[in-house]
């Protein structure tokens, strides 16, 4: 990667701190135009405003989403951010429980330093677990 440690670390900080603002077109607004945002299986989040939407799912299922940088690893062609995600699932047909999940965002930066391509994974299993969605759970 072209971008220096220092300027990604900084890069990631202001990410997380969209996240924390619930403000979707913010954390959009760190992808380029055409960027895309996959997380795991599903079908990619192509161009800000359907990553601004992906986005405020999460925000609006968490209203008390606070999502914490864990670390930042820099590879020649990527970086991963790794993150937690802590919330209430308190939004619309919520549940109320409490969720507390980890996972890692795969990076490819354009020219312009900003996101081209996320794969976001997390153990979605566990987090359906934490949500009651799964037999058994609660």
């Amino acid at each position: 990667m072209k971008t220096g440690l220092a300027e990604l670390r900084e890069f990631a900080g202001r990410y997380t701190a969209a996240w924390c603002s619930h403000e979707a077109n913010r954390v959009a607004s760190f992808y380029s135009p055409e960027g895309s945002l996959t997380v795991n299986s599903e079908a990619p989040a192509v161009g800000r405003r359907a990553i601004a939407e992906l986005a405020q799912s999460f925000i609006t299922a968490f209203p008390d989403l606070h999502l914490t940088m864990d670390k930042l690893e820099v590879r020649e062609e990527c970086a991963e951010y790794h993150w937690t995600l802590t919330g209430t699932n308190n939004g619309p047909g919520g549940g109320g429980n409490r969720v507390r999940i980890s996972g890692f965002e795969r990076w490819r930066l354009g020219e312009d330093g900003l996101i081209v391509a996320s794969q976001g994974q997390f153990d979605s299993a566990d987090y359906r677990r934490q949500l009651g969605l799964l037999p058994g759970s609660a």
